[in-house]
């Protein structure tokens, strides 16, 4: 089977710079990907990658992606490189969009079944989406968690997102001094909502020794979970976090440290007793990490990779997908750029289906050219 294939490259500046431990992040670098089939299915994939996360550089994907331009077979969207597994997962989306079904193997088949994906993949331009035939939507909706900017800043915004009905927030901590954090974390606590959860997001930012203090701190708070306390690259790390998440009642969750399918069967085999962070747009594979994860019965959290609305798509139907228990989906980050055009929906305390498939993907796709 032939397809139409290209790729665009984006880098776009955030409204507000995002400060995690890794420094000022100012702008957003990706790839967008689009497929077409010989019968007019359309598709979109992103990948968004990033760079503290130990994965390709965008020059590297985007040079790979470069050979693949114009007409290819089905065949070709398979043969990506081993350590491009974003681009993996861009592909996958696309051509599952399209109506393709990309395998591990070497066939490539066209999805029938549910009526035509084709011609939902023609209209595209008209709906902004198409939703592939293997695709289930077992919710109407999802409640989401908001993203606090780190520091000071965050009271404003929490009181701002409580006010819209937010009853879910996500912290950026690591940044600042920890006694100063520590201070704004019982202000922050003291004027959400009775009822609210708070989930710190520290990018691997702590020391054994200031994660302890971190995690008795939270013993006592109503704090969710604590997303990577310790760095992936500490020595040791993996040690520190199993001692830390049994030596503590508030759940860690694992972000940068489980990113790889090896990193994920390594940590499913020592048996992770918290929760596994989950970014479509930085995965090879979703759909078989989500079986492998959902077969474990493990506690799994969807969240944002401050992506745009193409990878926001594909995050948020994922997670309507999801047949476990659904903690608040990490996508309340939008409106994310400068440029509007490719913002996911806006930030809302729930999305609906309709908020997702009324995205306008092809306005996105042509605001790069």
């Amino acid at each position: 089977m032939q397809l139409r294939f290209a790729h665009r490259r984006y880098r776009l500046n955030f409204k507000v710079p995002v400060r995690t431990a890794h420094g000022l992040w100012t702008e957003r670098e990706g790839l967008l990907v689009r497929v077409e089939t010989e019968s007019g299915g359309v598709g979109y994939g992103e990948a968004a990658m990033i760079p503290w996360f130990g994965m390709a550089d965008v020059d590297e994907a985007e040079a790979w992606l470069s050979s693949l331009a114009g007409c290819v077979r089905a065949e070709d969207l398979e043969q990506v490189p081993e350590g491009l597994a974003c681009v993996r997962g861009a592909l996958e989306a696309a051509g599952e969009m399209a109506g393709l079904e990309l395998c591990s193997g070497n066939s490539t088949t066209t999805k029938a079944a549910e009526g035509s994906v084709t011609e939902e993949g023609k209209a595209m331009g008209k709906k902004g989406i198409a939703v592939a035939a293997s695709s289930t939507a077992p919710r109407a909706h999802l409640q989401v968690a908001a993203l606090l900017p780190a520091g000071e800043a965050a009271l404003e915004r929490g009181r701002e997102r409580a006010e819209m009905g937010f009853r879910c927030f996500k912290w950026k901590v690591g940044v600042g001094d920890l006694a100063d954090e520590l201070s704004i974390m019982d202000d922050l606590l003291s004027e959400l909502p009775s009822g609210s959860r708070l989930r710190l997001d520290a990018n691997g930012a702590w020391e054994r020794r200031q994660a302890e203090r971190w995690l008795q701190r939270c013993a006592e708070r109503p704090i969710e979970f604590v997303e990577q306390p310790i760095s992936h690259e500490l020595r040791g790390g993996q040690d520190l976090l199993l001692g830390l998440a049994g030596d503590f009642p508030t759940p860690i969750a694992l972000d940068e440290s489980a990113v790889s399918d090896a990193d994920l069967e390594r940590w499913l085999s020592l048996g992770w007793p918290g929760i596994y962070v989950f970014k479509p747009s930085l995965l090879a594979a979703p759909r078989e990490r989500m079986a492998k994860l959902a077969k474990e019965k493990a506690s799994v959290v969807f969240s944002s990779a401050l992506e745009t609305r193409i990878g926001a798509r594909r995050l948020l139907r994922l997670a309507l997908e999801w047949p476990g228990e659904l903690l608040p989906v990490g996508a309340g980050v939008w409106p994310l750029f400068e440029d509007a055009r490719f913002d996911g929906p806006f930030a809302a305390p729930f999305f609906r289906l309709s908020d997702i498939e009324t995205l306008n993907l092809e306005e996105s796709w042509n605001a790069l050219t």
